[in-house]
């Protein structure tokens, strides 16, 4: 175990250059943090592995034996984990009448069953501690979900009501839980949607619709998403609040989807169909 330095440790998934993890990692690291960044493999964050200030980790969120390992090696090294970011997701682009179940599976697995097996394994720590941070990155598509990537959206708006309710049956042992909730932000998901998406079978009932749903998959990552580097910065300053907030949203979009969220629903139906060509 090493010294009793008490700048925080900060475990974040889905640490791949190009995404959101990576670059909250060196947004954490900026502030001092020691920040452990995990992925499915080493080789995906080999840019971070001369800096001292992040401890590289291999950790597969689909595998209990995975997380479990990884977290008894971070608290072996470090003594202790003071914010976990379940950051690591995956997307599922196409018609829901259409898409494979084992491809639905995947990304609940990830993105809902994933968060949970990290929150699991770090909760007894937290509070044996009485303090801790757990953020759960969502996404604005939940608050107005529209055609062509529901799975994606119904995994996100899963793991926001798992995150309210955690805050409220963590709050008891001094655990703050924070929902991050980014909008359209520059990062690498865009390229692994498409990759995920060309591995759909050949549309039937929706083969006129191929492109607008082929075109879903890069539509977060238009000129105008903002810089990763920038909701980075943005949301780590936040999290290391001594009393941060419940909810975070930044980036293009979140205020508009944030709106959309209280509109009717003929008036939000309208909106998204002319915008999704559906």
């Amino acid at each position: 175990m090493e010294s009793q330095d008490q700048s925080p440790v900060v475990l974040i998934t889905g640490c791949s250059q190009g995404g959101i993890g990576h670059a909250l990692a060196r947004a954490f690291a900026n502030n001092n943090c020691k920040v452990v960044a995990t992925s499915r493999s080493l080789s995906s964050m080999s840019d971070l592995q001369r800096d001292p200030r992040f401890y590289l980790q291999e950790l597969d969120v689909l595998s209990e034996q995975s997380v479990q390992h990884a977290m008894s090696n971070v608290i072996n090294k470090f003594g202790r984990v003071d914010v976990l970011v379940n950051n690591a997701g995956i997307q599922c682009v196409g018609p829901l009448a259409e898409v494979p179940l084992p491809s639905m599976e995947s990304a609940f697995n990830t993105n809902v069953f994933g968060a949970m097996r990290l929150v699991q394994a770090v909760v007894p720590h937290m509070a044996s501690k009485k303090k801790g941070k757990i953020v759960n990155v969502g996404s604005v598509s939940a608050l107005a979900p529209g055609p062509w990537s529901g799975v994606y959206f119904a995994s996100k708006a899963a793991l926001h009501a798992l995150t309210d309710t955690l805050r409220l049956e963590l709050s008891h042992f001094g655990i703050d839980v924070i929902n991050v909730v980014p909008g359209a932000v520059r990062s690498n998901i865009g390229n692994s949607a498409i990759a995920s998406y060309n591995r759909m079978p050949e549309w039937k009932l929706y083969k006129p619709f191929e492109e607008v749903i082929q075109a879903r998959a890069s539509f977060s990552q238009r000129s105008k998403s903002t810089p990763t580097d920038v909701f980075a910065k943005d949301t780590v300053n936040v999290i290391l609040k001594k009393s941060p907030p419940a909810w975070f949203s930044s980036g293009y979009y979140s205020t508009i989807m944030g709106i959309m969220y209280h509109l009717p629903i003929f008036v939000k139906d309208f909106i998204i169909r002319k915008a999704m060509k559906c």
